[in-house]
């Protein structure tokens, strides 16, 4: 008995260390569950279902020492649980009556409920079911939408439903083959639309190339246009202005304004351009288009730039030009409206590349041209292109000054052309006065060149003081005008009066001063022909003016700029010193002719034993030679003009007559010989005082004459002829009577003067007389002759 109480106290022992622990677990009312729960998993139920009594017995212990310590209220609470434990137990029998009750109601809910979950699982489903459907029919509407519109050709819609399945619903495709299959088929597509869209694009390049040409011809025409308005307008002006400085009307001025849009008269489609950037810039290859688009416009352009030699340019330049004004045309539209496509810089380079080769060209061909009008028709053309151009931004300036650099050259065939129809008109003209039979005739050959000697209206016919060369040539050189302005007009230089007065002094001193001169000094030329020609020069020097005026009204340069007088030609001083020269060669032929008719050295008998009772027969023809001559030169010389002929033709006559004296044929002379020549002498000077108060001459040279030409044959007939010829020793009288002999002169023809046996100046003395005062006057005068010199 004692044994197993020390067993219990033993095995309480070794089991309260446990016991403790679940005593403490209880006794914090902490949750048992870990520990049961460890128990269970290491296989130790039964020392916890022993731990558990003991805790059980002690805590019954504790109870009954509690119970002792309480018992009166144990008992009552004892007693009061065992009414608790009667009304538990009809608590509990109620409980079961509604258990069952609610057990035979609940089964009916619990299978609805049932049913209802497998409902809502079955809804489940389907809703998913039908959600994948609509996410795959919308897929597969998309793809549809994309097969019509790629059929159609409307690749930017279908890229939107391709964008539109990528984005959207390509990751949440439920169908892994479906997913699988429009994964696999958006390159495809995309590859496919891209081929397409460039194929199209490529059709546009040709399409837009074989445009160019009619966009630029279109452009170029638009700006011609404009030009020729303005040109217009600044002729209406000019001429205003010429009426108001006539005192004929007010100045009128009229601005005519017209605005044309360039992109409505310039009409051309960069839609599929436009639709493939934009679609490449769906792609996402944007940059890989822009990198294609100008490669192939530069490739464009370089063809654009080689001309044909199998066709001359002359004929070609035109579609030559207007393709490259086209082609950067076209350029600046895709660079303001195609939004990136080009850049600027590439734009510009374009433009570099095709400057220096057109440049290029243009020297090249210019250098080989061989016509002024084809020269002129070539740079009208560029200048065209190069105002167009100007308008969309680009510069122009390296093509004007090629323009430029090409001006000489131009020029010199223009001179070319210009000599050859001047020379072609003095060797067809008649040198004959030009006879005009109507007032038109009269306004473009006279007063179209401001050659009127009066302001009236003459009466027809009238008879002009020139030849047609004179007209013929204001024509030819009023045409280098207009094509010298037309040349040097829209160039880079806006004040070409400069260069055109340079190129027209060009013309009239080197071609028609010098076929002029040419002319004048040609053998065959006659009395007649040099009279015209010198008329005709002292014409054409008075067109002068006129020219210069032209040549500023179509420069556009103001009237009293060109009217100043440091603005002249050079021509002019040049044309009045080869109209002396054709006064000199008129002499020429004048002398040489006068020579011929005169031939004093044979008409003159210089021993003659009898005193001549009549005139030389030769001194009448040559006094109607002399009238022919100053009639026809008062027709068509100035006064200055006539006085210089006739004067100079009476001094050769003069001269001739000396020289005849001291002519070595002529070995001796007498008084006889003397008389007759005095009276040939007096009729010259009749004949030359009456043409120059004829000709009015007079009322000009007041204090001047024709008979002072005749001065020195004058004055040794009368020193021949004097009584005492030994007073031209003294100076007094010497300057007075003979200032124009000379005393080696006088020397020699005094030695010549012979007269007949019976005494020199027998004839003019007595016969009776061995040896006349006057023959002792000469005899001195010899000797005192001999001394001086």
């Amino acid at each position: 008995m004692d044994a197993k109480p020390k067993r219990r106290v033993i095995s309480e022992n070794g089991d309260m260390g446990e016991d403790l622990v679940l005593a403490t677990l209880i006794g914090n009312e902490d949750d048992l569950g870990h520990l049961v729960r460890h128990s269970f998993e290491m296989g130790r139920l039964e020392p916890l279902v022993l731990q558990l009594k003991n805790v059980v017995r002690k805590k019954e212990t504790e109870i009954e020492d509690l119970c002792k310590t309480h018992y009166e209220e144990f008992i009552l609470a004892v007693d009061e649980l065992r009414g608790v434990l009667v009304d538990s137990e009809a608590l509990k029998s109620d409980l079961a009556s509604d258990n069952f009750k609610l057990q035979e109601v609940g089964s009916a809910l619990l299978v609805k409920l049932e049913e209802l979950l497998e409902s809502q699982s079955i809804k489940k489903n389907v809703t998913e079911a039908i959600k994948m459907s609509k996410i795959c029919i919308q897929v597969l509407e998309l793809c549809v939408n994309c097969n019509t519109h790629i059929s159609k050709g409307q690749f930017f819609p279908a890229l939107k439903s391709l964008d539109l399945i990528e984005k959207n619903y390509l990751q949440n495709i439920p169908l892994k083959a479906l997913k699988m299959m429009v994964w696999r088929t958006i390159p495809v597509i995309k590859s496919h639309i891209e081929k397409k869209v460039t194929s199209q694009f490529n059709e546009w390049l040709v399409q837009i190339r074989s445009s160019s040409k009619d966009i630029g011809q279109t452009a170029i025409g638009h700006t011609a246009s404009t030009r020729q308005k303005d040109e217009e307008m600044l002729e209406r002006q000019r001429k205003a202005e010429e009426q108001n400085i006539s005192g004929l009307g007010e100045l009128t001025y009229t601005l005519d304004v017209e605005e044309i849009d360039d992109d409505v008269v310039l009409k051309f489609d960069l839609s599929p351009l436009y639709r493939a950037y934009h679609i490449h810039t769906c792609l996402g290859i944007a940059e890989q288009f822009r990198e294609y688009f100008y490669k192939n416009r530069m490739l464009q352009l370089s063809s654009d730039l080689q001309i044909s030699y199998a066709q001359p340019f002359v004929e070609s330049y035109q579609t030559f030009l207007a393709q490259i004004a086209g082609h950067f045309i076209v350029e600046d539209r895709v660079l303001r409206t195609a939004g990136g496509l080009l850049s600027a810089d590439q734009v510009e380079t374009m433009w570099e590349t095709a400057v220096a080769k057109l440049t290029s060209i243009l020297e090249e061909q210019f250098s080989q041209m061989d016509s002024a009008t084809h020269l002129l028709l070539v740079k009208d053309y560029v200048t065209l292109l190069a105002a167009t151009l100007r308008q969309y931004g680009y510069g122009v300036d390296p093509i004007l000054e090629t323009l430029d650099n090409s001006r000489d050259k131009y020029h010199e065939l223009l001179l070319e052309e210009c000599q050859q129809q001047i020379a072609n008109i003095l060797s067809n003209d008649t040198y004959v006065q030009m006879e005009m039979k109507k007032d038109t005739d009269y306004e473009s050959n006279i007063l179209a060149f401001h050659l009127q000697t009066s302001d009236r209206m003459p009466a027809f016919p009238f008879t002009a003081p020139f030849s047609s060369m004179v007209p013929d040539c204001c024509h030819i050189v009023r045409s280098f005008i207009k094509g010298s302005v037309d040349y040097l007009s829209h160039g880079m230089h806006t004040n070409s009066f400069d260069f055109l007065r340079k190129y027209l002094d060009k013309l009239l001193i080197d071609v028609l001063n010098e076929v002029i001169f040419n002319t004048i000094h040609d053998s065959g030329i006659g009395v007649s022909q040099a009279m015209q020609i010198a008329a005709n020069i002292a014409f054409l020097e008075r067109a002068c003016d006129y020219f210069l005026q032209h040549a500023g009204q179509l420069c556009g340069i103001p009237a009293r700029s060109v009217e100043r007088p440091e603005v002249t030609l050079t021509a002019k001083g040049v044309l009045k010193t080869s109209r002396d020269a054709a006064y000199l060669a008129l002499l020429n032929l004048v002398n040489t002719k006068l020579d011929e008719i005169m031939a004093i050295r044979e008409n003159i008998n210089w021993t003659s034993e009898e005193i001549s009772q009549s005139n030389s027969e030769y001194i009448n023809e040559v006094i109607n030679y002399l009238d022919a001559i100053l009639s026809t030169a008062q027709q068509i010389f100035p006064l200055d003009a006539l006085y210089k002929v006739g004067g100079g033709a009476l001094e050769h006559i003069s001269n001739s007559i000396v020289a005849a004296f001291l002519s070595d044929s002529v070995k001796r002379f007498n008084a006889n010989a003397v008389m007759t020549l005095n009276s040939d002498l007096k009729m010259l000077e009749d004949f030359a005082d009456d043409r120059f108060h004829s000709t009015g001459l007079s009322d000009m040279y007041k204090d001047g004459n024709f008979r002072s030409y005749l001065i020195e044959a004058r004055q040794l007939i009368d020193l021949l002829s004097s009584s005492q010829p030994e007073s031209f020793m003294n100076p007094g009288i010497r300057e007075r009577n003979y200032n124009a002999l000379d005393y080696k002169m006088v020397a020699t023809i005094c030695e010549k003067f012979k007269d007949s046996t019976d005494g020199i100046f027998g004839s003019l003395s007595s016969r009776n007389t061995k040896q006349s005062i006057r023959k002792k006057s000469l005899d001195m005068l010899k000797k005192r002759l001999k001394e001086f010199n």
